[in-house]
């Protein structure tokens, strides 16, 4: 049983109300990383702290972010929620959440660290599409806690520092350096987090979260259906959006759209091909239902986003 995170007499208050937003998502506020108070920044941000008291006005509000937020804490003592579990920050560790889990923070308390915020726009540009397949990011055992020894700290802040140094700097190749040290340090906690997690069994249903992600990697472009995805994994699609919801914090509809988004992204932005020939390379027949899918999950049109990032990148 989960300890009461509030004062005496408030805990059954702060349960009810996240066990009502849990089963609730249209109520839970999802925060972006543009209009975040501390790091704000369109695709990525950095932002370091020393002895500060961080993101205040998310105090006992269950929301969402729709962006990757990894923190390394050097030191902190405050505690908060993730998908209903509490964590009490630990000195020298590393956080890692990601978009849509269900963050509560509960009391405000000195930071001392470093924190990493971008967007699924950011892992859709070119030189930074590897790091969607790393373990950190994909993050198949919905781990939060990744644990660090003296050696990992040392190498873990020497990089932070090189890439805070970059953030900073403006120029030709400050994209490309902070592209350069973001994929060692993702790399580098890749590794730890395969050790940490990879070698312990998974449970049966963790398993099928993993596979169900991975076939719709190799089946997105002509499976857009929960049911079609079942079948191939030999469950029924009940079972399936089920697990898939418990396991990841998310409907397993929301894993396909997702999937072909990013896609989306990536074609927009790093190629010619006409919204016609991107929708029918992506297995939509019909290209307005195409336009209107892509409106519904990022809020613009293909042809806005097209326009919106290559302004942004000239």
């Amino acid at each position: 049983m989960l300890a009461c995170p509030i004062k005496a007499g408030n805990c059954g208050i702060f349960v009810a109300l996240s066990m009502q937003i849990t089963n609730t998502d249209q109520q839970v506020p999802i925060y972006s990383l543009e209009h975040d108070p501390v790091m704000g920044g369109k695709l990525f941000s950095m932002a370091k702290f020393e002895g500060a008291l961080t993101h205040q006005g998310e105090l006992l509000v269950p929301h969402r972010k729709d962006y990757y937020l990894l923190v390394f804490a050097r030191q902190g003592n405050s505690r908060h929620w993730v998908d209903m579990t509490p964590y009490m920050t630990r000195d020298n560790t590393f956080y890692i959440f990601g978009p849509h889990q269900l963050t509560v923070k509960e009391e405000p308390k000195p930071m001392w660290g470093t924190a990493l915020g971008f967007t699924r726009e950011f892992l859709a540009l070119q030189e930074n599409a590897s790091l969607v397949k790393l373990p950190l990011i994909r993050n198949p055992h919905n781990a939060h806690e990744l644990l660090l020894s003296d050696a990992d700290v040392a190498f873990t802040e020497e990089i932070l520092q090189k890439l805070h140094s970059e953030y900073l700097r403006t120029g030709d190749w400050q994209q490309r350096m902070v592209a350069a040290y973001l994929t060692v340090l993702l790399t580098y906690l890749s590794r730890l987090y395969t050790e940490q997690f990879e070698n312990n069994p998974a449970s049966t249903d963790k398993l099928l979260l993993k596979k169900y992600q991975q076939t719709i990697e190799e089946h997105f472009r002509e499976l857009h259906q929960v049911s079609e995805y079942a079948s191939l994994l030999h469950v029924s699609a009940g079972h399936l959006s089920e697990v898939v919801k418990v396991q990841s914090g998310k409907p397993a509809i929301v894993h396909i759209h997702e999937r072909l988004v990013l896609e989306i992204r990536r074609l927009l932005f790093h190629t010619q091909y006409s919204l016609k020939e991107i929708a029918f390379d992506l297995g939509f027949t019909d290209a307005s239902y195409f336009s209107r899918f892509f409106k519904r999950q990022t809020g613009v049109t293909p042809a806005e986003y097209r326009a919106i990032t290559r302004e942004m990148y000239q």
